[in-house]
């Protein structure tokens, strides 16, 4: 039998872009952790741009480490200097709604904007909350407007 979040052992699933709509998202996120006594997951993810054989790209661009400042980024304006305790930040290479289905197989919930950048790396607004919502093993909860979850 598995341990679920009321025993402390759960995790919480939340992607981050970096948009208004991620860090709401990240809120809730961490309000859901807290109630629940679960683990934090924050998870990004990239991929290279359909153009990129074809245009000049800086040889030392490196899509992840940006991915990793824009968690970290989004963290700090969220949290500030006070991070929830055992929060895990993952970078992960991927189409964002494979990533975010995979990341949060076996977690307590998945939370997610309802729209974000694009989508992480260029899907249509809104595509993969609706793709997450429709395929997750776990409880989604999308993130519309801009009510942040009760103090």
């Amino acid at each position: 039998m598995t341990a679920g979040p009321a025993t402390g052992e759960g995790r919480i699933v939340v992607g981050v872009d970096g948009s208004r709509q991620s860090q709401l998202a990240l809120r809730w996120a961490a309000h859901f952790a807290a109630i629940f006594g679960a683990r934090l997951d924050v998870v990004g993810c990239w991929e290279y741009p359909p153009s990129y054989g074809w245009a000049a790209v800086a040889p030392e661009w490196s899509p992840g480490e940006d991915m990793q400042k824009v968690l970290e980024e989004t963290v700090q304006a969220v949290f500030g200097t006070e991070p929830p305790k055992g929060m895990q930040l993952r970078v992960v290479e991927g189409g964002a709604a494979k990533v975010l289905l995979d990341a949060s197989e076996g977690a307590a919930i998945l939370v997610v904007g309802s729209r974000g950048h694009g989508g992480f790396a260029g899907l249509l607004l809104g595509s993969v909350s609706a793709i997450v919502a429709e395929h997750s093993s776990c409880p989604v909860f999308i993130v519309h407007g801009d009510q942040p979850p009760p103090s």
